[in-house]
């Protein structure tokens, strides 16, 4: 089945911008932060993995409370880096981050920055997510995937950016399988009734604050506690 689905992935992933593995070079804090999870990797002993960028790097900041009660205890690891596309990731799974890892589970929130720099559009966003989970299932083969929709962005529910991400969700949701491969998509709790972004939780239209975290953390309680088995 597993070998099914990743030849299925396969055919699905062109080669382009956001499916080629690409270090962030010139940019010492980011390369010293990839040292240091390789690190993690090659110590072990991790059974929850949160992978993606700022919006998960920042656990460690606005949302550290809730990582220290909620995720901590799990043996959890934080594998987010601020700034962060698709491709960046590819090339950290490549380069001694995870993979050699065990753990139940893998958290992904991945693709807002492909998105907001302008690099990739919705499809092409879309397949760097889908390659990012086809390297996780083939190298990682312990671990469920728990993959989220992208956080809306922007103010108001016609903003360009919050189209854009919602359409390249759509067009990667449909690789879960419900077996390794669960979605989960929590955008709801962070938009109002008639659309508008609640900037109470996301002051900048795009990370979420401390409450911000509170709520992306009950919201996905009950898939994570599937998935962790």
């Amino acid at each position: 089945m597993i070998a099914l689905v990743l030849a299925t992935l396969a055919m699905q992933i062109p080669q382009h911008v956001a499916t080629t593995p690409a270090e962030r070079l010139g940019e010492g804090w980011w390369k010293d932060r990839h040292e240091q999870c390789v690190k993690i990797t090659q110590a072990g002993g991790v059974d929850l993995v949160f992978l993606g960028d700022s919006i998960t790097h920042s656990f460690e900041g606005p949302g550290k409370a809730v990582w220290d009660r909620e995720y901590a205890p799990l043996k959890a690891a934080n594998f987010g880096f601020s700034g962060d596309r698709t491709e960046h990731v590819l090339w950290r799974l490549r380069h001694g981050e995870i993979v050699g890892l065990q753990p139940k589970a893998i958290v992904i929130m991945i693709g807002t920055n492909n998105i907001g720099h302008g690099s990739s559009n919705p499809t092409q966003t879309a397949d760097g997510v889908k390659a990012i989970v086809a390297e996780l299932l083939e190298k990682v083969p312990s671990a469920k995937i728990l993959l989220l929709g992208i956080f809306p962005r922007g103010a108001n529910a016609d903003d360009p950016m919050r189209t854009k991400v919602a359409e390249a969700t759509a067009l990667f949701k449909g690789i879960a399988d419900g077996k390794r491969v669960h979605f989960l998509d929590i955008g709801y709790a962070f938009i109002r009734i008639d659309g508008s972004l609640r900037t109470l939780l996301m002051p900048d239209a795009l990370h979420p604050n401390a409450a911000g975290y509170e709520i992306w953390a009950k919201a996905m309680a009950p898939a994570l506690k599937k998935v962790m088995g």
